[in-house]
């Protein structure tokens, strides 16, 4: 008691010392003042009286916010200190009461939010986490350093995918525009002009540019694997593998450079694909995984691939995949690669044939006549392909219906070509009949 009392009266002189600064409006004498009567609960271990004297200093008339600044960060410093979580939680929320709506303390209220979110997280409450952080939208804080920001909505959004909220993961995700992790931050680092806000350092916790870069992709990688978005799972994977650390570490860029390859033979043939595809296959360190060239060489060859052989070749690869790094392609790979098998198969059939019979078609396919008109039909409706089926005659026809007006101009286009090698023919006869004339004077 004796202890508590003397607390009391320490804390009542520094009080009223802290009253004549602020009133003479002595900014280093107020922040001092502040900070030794947070330092003197600290030290008495008195938790409770260090929670009440934090809302009482703040609520002073006219407080100083340099004063209000320095005693959340001295504050701050306290949190790791605290003898158990219930404890912690209490001073977390007293100092984010106090920050709340003070734009001159956001950064510690973000900071705060974040530590209360991952203390709730431990306790297996990941809804309340995701709300928590939700509140905080730190892309509008001009101070705050720019890999510190990408960080908390990093974490933001993986709040979210814990929880599956996965439309609200992308919204997060919008926010950072993947430009960002390519720029040079040498060049960035200038002297700020006069006028302009000073923006902190990040703190040591936070990973550096690259490794963000990392962790945005992993994630984008967990939100399209929901939607087996493969064309932009195996981008997410590109771009991981362009990251110098991995290039340079083969036991690193292998199993990336695999799920590539795996993404995009899965991936639905269209331009984007196709450009990867073409891309990847320049890819020198390709060679060090000769299975995968060639599956990806099937893919460019205009040759009907024969799925019964290509998975007896390709299945422990495959499988494999699961104890890789990213783990398994998926459920729904093994389906779905057989699926892209077919629709390749139906694009060679097409470059080859301008009319087929159907039961060609399905032989060709190993497929029977109402699954090769089933992928068919598929086929055309996602527009990836021109066809039309007669059923009554058993026909598909790949050409496309032309107009009166296409039938027209190629009608002029072949006129055209016709009088210019007319007139070419002319004027060598021309030349040559001059030239023998010539010859023959002399």
């Amino acid at each position: 008691m004796e202890g508590g009392g003397n607390l009391d009266a320490s804390i009542e002189s520094l009080l009223n010392v802290e009253k004549q600064m602020r009133l003479a409006g002595d900014v280093a004498g107020t922040k001092k003042a502040v900070v030794d009567i947070l330092e003197l609960c600290f030290q008495a271990r008195a938790w409770k009286t260090l929670n009440d004297q934090i809302i009482l200093l703040s609520k002073r008339r006219g407080q100083l916010k340099q004063a209000v600044t320095a005693m959340v960060q001295q504050a701050m410093q306290y949190i790791d200190e605290t003898p158990d979580i219930k404890t912690r939680v209490e001073l977390i929320k007293t100092l984010n009461s106090v920050s709340a709506g003070k734009i001159y303390v956001e950064i510690e209220r973000a900071r705060l939010i974040k530590k209360l979110a991952k203390i709730k997280e431990e306790q297996g409450l990941i809804a309340e986490a995701a709300d928590l952080m939700q509140e905080i939208a730190v892309e509008t804080f001009g101070a705050m350093a720019k890999t510190e920001k990408i960080a908390f909505i990093l974490e933001q959004v993986r709040l979210c995918l814990d929880r599956q909220d996965y439309v609200r993961a992308q919204i997060l995700s919008r926010k950072i525009s993947p430009r960002v992790f390519d720029a040079d931050i040498s060049k960035e680092k200038k002297k700020p002009k006069e006028g302009d806000s000073v923006v902190e350092e990040a703190p040591a916790d936070i990973p550096s540019l690259l490794e963000l870069k990392r962790i945005y992709y992993q994630l984008m990688i967990r939100y399209h694997s929901h939607h087996n978005a493969y064309l932009e799972i195996c981008r997410s994977y590109k771009a991981i593998y362009e990251i110098p650390s991995v290039k340079e570490d083969s036991a690193q860029w292998i199993p990336v450079l695999r799920k590539i390859c795996w993404y995009l033979v899965l991936s639905p043939h269209d331009p984007m694909q196709t450009s990867l595809l073409n891309s990847t296959l320049e890819d020198k360190n390709l060679s060090e995984i000769p299975k995968f060239r060639m599956l990806l060489k099937h893919l460019i060859t205009m040759e009907v691939i024969q799925w019964t052989t290509l998975w007896e070749t390709y299945r422990i690869e495959f499988e494999n995949e699961k104890n890789m790094l990213g783990g398994s392609l998926g459920d729904k790979a093994a389906k779905d690669l057989k699926q892209r098998i077919i629709e390749h198969n139906i694009l060679v059939v097409s470059k080859y044939y301008s009319r087929i019979m159907l039961k060609r078609l399905a032989e060709l396919l190993c497929l029977t006549i109402q699954e090769a008109e089933k992928h068919l039909s598929d086929m055309v409706v996602s527009k990836s392909l021109v066809a039309k089926i007669d059923r009554p005659m058993g026909t598909v026809c790949f050409q496309t219906a032309k107009d009166s007006n296409d039938i027209l101009n190629s009608w002029a286009m072949n006129l055209e070509k016709l009088l210019d090698l007319v007139e070419k023919s002319c004027h060598q006869i021309h030349k040559e009949t001059m030239v023998h004339k010539a010859a023959l004077k002399v």
